[in-house]
């Protein structure tokens, strides 16, 4: 009784702190955690005019479908090939971008550089897209009327398989890598100036100092980012792709996201959409759990 005492005028003295809190609350309860509900159809022959409950029951069937169709194994290699691409080439650009920005001396010239990189991420994917359409289309974009002005032949990159990825890529570095900057700079905002100065005594340069103060002093904040960046590893951006999409390149550019639109919104197959989106949900969450295991293995502090 006491120790809830103590939390009532705990959480009284602390109301305005709960009270920003609400917003954020209510955020997650009503676009996150009440739409699960709706997981329900997965397991059924979902009819809208039939509702949730009274639909029919189908069990593993669309689950069943889904990864007996060829299709699944084209969808999982596109998916997965761009998922690395983000890893591999995006996630470590905003940590290299924000340790070059700390090093700035000149605060004016840093945040003219900040508000440069941080513009594209206000950007919609329509806009993004729309500048990449009209810099290498072959009809009078700029990248195929510098070609031909330098005597070579105009290549159709947005129409070319061998492309695609290579673009679906560059727009997102071009879109978020600043935008990343952020969470990094504000850990690095945080590190002991104390540090540095007993560095430099002792004879430590420049580069000594970002590989032994800098970049230890964010290596939890890195780890963090990228277990979360591994739950949403599947996620590849719907918008963005099926802008980009055509009929040259869907082969290799048809995803997850994409399919699930096609299935679901366009042909009406809402169980079997849905079962492909608990799929690619699941192992989001087994990746998250994966790689927190192993992290926290390493001695790192994990997520949880």
């Amino acid at each position: 009784m006491l120790y809830r005492r103590q939390r009532i005028r705990r959480m009284l003295r602390n109301r305005w702190l709960y009270l920003m809190l609400l917003p954020g609350i209510l955020y997650f309860l009503v676009f996150k955690y009440i739409p699960m509900y709706g997981v329900l159809i997965a397991f059924k022959n979902y009819q809208p005019f039939l509702g949730f409950w009274d639909s029919e029951w189908v069990g593993m069937k669309h689950f069943d479908r889904f990864f007996g169709d060829p299709l699944f194994w084209k969808l999982l290699k596109n998916t997965f090939v761009l998922a690395i691409y983000n890893i591999v080439f995006f996630f470590p650009l905003p940590i290299v971008i924000a340790l070059m920005l700390n090093e700035l001396r000149l605060e004016l010239f840093k945040r003219m550089i900040q508000t440069v990189v941080y513009i594209p991420h206000f950007m919609s994917w329509v806009v993004i897209v729309s500048i990449v359409y009209l810099f290498f289309t072959t009809e009078g974009g700029l990248v195929n009327e510098a070609l031909e002005s330098l005597g070579f032949n105009k290549i159709n990159f947005l129409l070319s398989a061998d492309w695609f990825r290579t673009f679906i890529t560059a727009e997102v570095i071009w879109k978020e890598t600043g935008w990343g900057t952020i969470i990094f700079l504000a850990a690095l905002a945080g590190v002991d100036p104390q540090l540095y100065e007993a560095a430099r005594i002792d004879g430590a340069n420049r580069f000594q100092q970002l590989r032994h103060i800098t970049v230890p002093a964010i290596r939890s904040t890195i780890v963090i980012l990228l277990i979360l960046r591994l739950g949403n590893f599947l996620d590849t951006g719907f918008e963005q792709i099926w802008l980009m999409l055509n009929a040259m390149n869907r082969d290799i550019g048809e995803v997850f996201d994409t399919y699930v639109y096609s299935t679901g919104i366009t042909e009406g197959q809402y169980s079997y959409s849905t079962a492909v989106g608990l799929f690619k949900s699941i192992v989001g969450l087994v990746l998250v759990a994966a790689s927190n295991y192993i992290a926290k293995k390493m001695g790192e502090e994990g997520v949880v």
